[in-house]
């Protein structure tokens, strides 16, 4: 079955820590209602930086990315239904997704 990676931009819709609870509570259970379609579920990143042919650049560029998580799904349409639930898609969070390519290395 194929993999697809998820990658996180952007902010969920988070104003104090009351919201930060609510936010955590509703990513475990999306996540859980993932069941056996994650691969791995990631984990959230700090701040990056962009490494160019001239050089190092900070902040990862306009839209940086703040998180990863791995599933497997048999379309990139299912893998996507999968996505649309996630409670980071609050705020300016955006989820970018791509199918891993399975390339001999």
């Amino acid at each position: 079955m194929p993999k697809f990676l998820l990658t996180y931009h952007g902010q969920p819709d988070i104003k104090g820590p009351e919201d930060g609870a609510k936010h955590m509570a509703a990513w475990k259970a999306w996540m859980s209602g993932l069941g056996a379609a994650v691969v791995d579920p990631g984990l959230p990143v700090g701040p990056s930086k962009t490494i160019t042919p001239n050089g190092v650049e900070e902040g990862g560029g306009a839209n940086p990315v703040c998180g990863i998580t791995i599933i497997k799904a048999e379309t990139m349409e299912d893998a996507i239904a999968l996505a649309q639930g996630c409670p980071h898609l609050s705020g300016t969070g955006t989820i970018e997704i791509a199918e891993a390519l399975d390339l001999p290395m």
